[in-house]
This record gives structure tokens, C-alpha cells and sequence, in this order.
């Protein structure tokens, strides 16, 4: 699958199928509400501690696939399956997040 890291587009393997996600303004507000960030800086550094939980895990997956247009709720993306598991969707929210804002790849705690 290509995908356009200048757009912040990154691409994922779950349930054996690939995926493009996109944190697009929409999917970051969305990611602002769940979190009650009162901006993007809030948000950012809330992502910045690497110290992220399953469900945190669950929600910015499920805003970057709907952000590229899948149509999958939360409770779909909890019972997905990728590459490596836990570790495995920690990638996938690090590589998303690093396109997203620029930052360097750090793999989240789960």
C-alpha cells in the first residue's frame, strides 16, 4: 500500500488487512475531545510521555483509520489483531504520530 508521510499518512497490517491511517484535523479533534485537550499542545504532550494505555492505543488507531476514511469504530479497532500484538499497535501509534507531528519515533509504552 503507498502512503504520503508528507500528509502523515502511515500504513498498517490488522486482521491481515492493509490499512492507511491519517490524523487529519477532524481525527485530531476527535482526539481532542476524548482527552479534554483544551488545544493540539495539550495533546502533543500528552503523547510526549511514551506512556500510553490499550485504550489510548485503541482510540488514536481507530482516529487515524477513520481519518483516512475507514469506516470502524473503537470497539472494532479493540478487536483487531496486529503483527506483535500490544507492541505491535504501539508501533503503529508511533509511527502515526511521529507523521503527524514531525517527531522523532518513539515506540509508546503500552
Amino acid at each position: 500500500m503507498s502512503v504520503n508521510r508528507r500528509r502523515g499518512e502511515v500504513a498498517a497490517d490488522l486482521d491481515g488487512q492493509s490499512y492507511r491511517l491519517c490524523l487529519t484535523l477532524g481525527a485530531l479533534a476527535e482526539l481532542e475531545a476524548a482527552y479534554a485537550a483544551d488545544d493540539l499542545g495539550a495533546l502533543v504532550e500528552r503523547f510526549a510521555t511514551g506512556r500510553l494505555s490499550a485504550r489510548d492505543l485503541i482510540r488514536i488507531v481507530g482516529a487515524g483509520l477513520r481519518g483516512a476514511g475507514n469506516a470502524v469504530t473503537d470497539e472494532e479497532v479493540a478487536t483487531m489483531q496486529a503483527a506483535d500484538g500490544a507492541a505491535g499497535f504501539a508501533r503503529i501509534v508511533s509511527e502515526l504520530l511521529a507523521a503527524t507531528f514531525g517527531t522523532k519515533e518513539a515506540t509508546p509504552h503500552p
